[in-house]
């Protein structure tokens, strides 16, 4: 196996790793599931401004997030995708370090509202469903502005100084 195709497959694994680490820390603090979520490992999604392993790697480490924290299958599906959909906006978006959160946190806020009605059936009274729709793109949207936005930056800023130690193949 070529020196390149190990070193991307270390960085995913570890990045996966990570962020399944970080889900578990926001989960015992519930703050990990349902309409006000603060994903301490959201805060990964910034990783693909760096490498393109970070891609399947928040893939993988969503994905097993779900599975293990008891996500519906709506969620572990869905939920991962848009983490997918976020990593790959980001790594297109690269050129451009102030867009690194904005996709992450537009595919979540997107999708994550209509797994928390449809897969969990988190209909709030009173409320039709565009409304229910509405509201939880907002709570769903101010957790990821706090999680990719602010925690991810602040994340990007610390790990530039280091970009080529880390992540010598970019």
């Amino acid at each position: 196996m070529k020196k390149r195709n190990v070193l991307f497959l270390t960085q995913a694994a570890m990045i996966a790793a990570i962020y399944v680490i970080l889900t578990f820390l926001a989960n015992a603090f519930g703050l990990a599931n349902y309409a006000v979520q603060v994903r301490f490992s959201e805060a990964l999604t910034i990783l693909p401004y760096f490498t393109s392993a970070a891609v399947p790697g928040l893939f993988i480490g969503c994905l097993l997030s779900n599975i293990l924290t008891g996500c519906a299958l709506p969620d572990i599906v869905f939920g991962s995708i848009a983490t997918l959909l976020g990593a790959l906006g980001t790594y297109t978006l690269r050129r451009q370090k102030w867009c690194a959160p904005v996709c992450p946190i537009i595919a979540n806020s997107l999708i994550i509202p209509l797994v928390l009605i449809y897969g969990y059936g988190l209909m709030m009274e009173g409320m039709s469903v565009l409304q229910c729709f509405g509201y939880y793109c907002l709570t769903v949207g101010a957790g990821e502005v706090i999680s990719c936005g602010i925690l991810g930056m602040i994340l990007l800023f610390a790990l530039q100084k280091y970009r080529t130690k880390l992540f010598p193949a970019g």
